[in-house]
């Protein structure tokens, strides 16, 4: 599974989030040809290496030509902009989806509707490059899932907008943070913006420290402001997770059985497992009138249902079977060989977080050495543990 965590020690916009994903990787030429779908004109986006404090930083920019692009768009003008372009439909929904949950945050500071509600700067052209460049991002990287930690966000100061003096982070801004972690900083510029702040609130799977992971790259998007002696940077981390556990999903067929011959279990159970049975066990219960019966249950896969069926019909006394299916953890596990002083012996090795969780010998193996040595299988598996720590 790919993760992508957004270390937002200095804040998010969406220019940032945009020249970090560049900086670990992401082909700018890839966000050029999906955005020209839009239909936008007179604008580019550019990319440079910068310095902020001690980092180096990608830095992108939506250069504007002419003042058509400052104009004030109403969500239904921006909705009907993404609709209407020949983007993937999953990166359509998705887009419209941040700029609705925009347009509610603003909406509810300022006691509009919906429908009268016009955007200022974050109906801008680059605000829209920014938001649909983002959703365009994560789709061609392959994101599976986003981790964040929590944000810096300035305090006790104010900016001057298009729509006036408010002070910041900007209430849309803090309307779209609601229920997420911040924390304050000394500085006195906005860290957060609302497109940075609905990007979190739109793409964020989980706020915590950066997940187990195989680490495949880092990005640095330099923002605006310089701030030292804070480098004023997004930094992102892309890798593969390591999950702690595999999930899948087996079906567990029981039977009821009161009235079978005891020494014929072990022919039945034989028989089960030749058929591909993941497991088989038996039971003691207490059935009715107080008979003393056996719950037979067979762990299975889907496609061997019928097959295992038959075989309890035809080696059991059963009448009838039950089945439903069962959701399972287990962990990543291998068979791996050691080579002993008694000759080699295979370890079914579990993995989970942190490594190695069981190392144990095959039964199998230390029985055949323990024969052929004439040994106790205790001293041969006790040979083959110490022999563990090579696994």
């Amino acid at each position: 599974m790919k993760v992508l965590y957004l270390d937002c020690y200095s804040g998010i916009s969406g220019d940032m989030f945009l020249g970090a994903l560049v900086d670990a990787g992401l082909d700018v030429k890839i966000l050029r040809r999906e955005l020209s779908s839009l239909g936008l004109k007179n604008y580019s986006i550019k990319t440079a290496r910068v310095r902020r404090g001690e980092l180096n930083a990608t830095k992108l920019d939506v250069v504007l030509e002419g003042k058509s692009h400052t104009k004030r768009r109403t969500l239904k003008c921006i909705t009907s902009l993404i609709n209407s372009s020949g983007l993937n439909s999953d990166i359509k929904k998705k887009s419209c989806e941040i700029f609705k949950a925009l347009a509610r945050a603003e909406a509810s500071v300022h006691g509009k509707s919906l429908k009268d509600l016009h955007f200022h700067e974050v109906g801008d052209t680059d605000s829209i490059i920014d938001v649909v460049g983002a959703v365009v991002a994560l789709k061609a990287l392959a994101i599976d899932k986003v981790y964040s930690s929590s944000i810096s966000v300035s305090a006790g100061t104010t900016i001057k907008t298009k729509g006036g003096v408010i002070p910041i982070p900007g209430p849309a801004t803090l309307s779209l943070l609601k229920g997420k972690p911040l924390s304050r900083s000394d500085s006195r510029h906005e860290l957060v913006t609302p497109t940075g702040a609905a990007l979190l609130d739109a793409f964020v799977d989980k706020f915590a420290y950066f997940p187990d992971m195989i680490l495949d790259s880092i990005g640095y998007g330099a923002g605006t402001n310089r701030l030292d002696p804070r480098p004023n940077c997004l930094r992102v981390l892309i890798g593969e997770a390591k999950e702690a556990f595999i999930h899948d999903s087996i079906f567990v067929i029981e039977a009821n059985v009161d009235d079978m011959n005891p020494v014929d279990y072990e022919y039945l159970v034989e028989k089960l497992f030749e058929a591909g049975a993941l497991d088989v066990y038996l039971v003691p219960v207490q059935m009715k009138k107080m008979r003393p019966g056996i719950l037979l249950t067979v762990l299975a896969k889907r496609d061997d249902l019928d097959r295992l069926s038959a075989i309890m019909f035809n080696e059991s006394t059963t009448i009838g079977v039950r089945f439903y299916a069962a959701s399972r953890k287990k962990l990543a596990r291998k068979i791996s060989s050691v080579k002993t002083r008694y000759g080699n012996v295979r370890f079914k090795v579990s993995y989970g977080p942190g490594g190695i969780k069981k190392a144990v010998p095959e039964y199998d193996d230390c029985k055949r050495i323990a024969d052929l040595k004439r040994m106790s299988i205790t001293k041969v598996r006790r040979e083959a543990q110490k022999s563990a720590s090579r696994l």
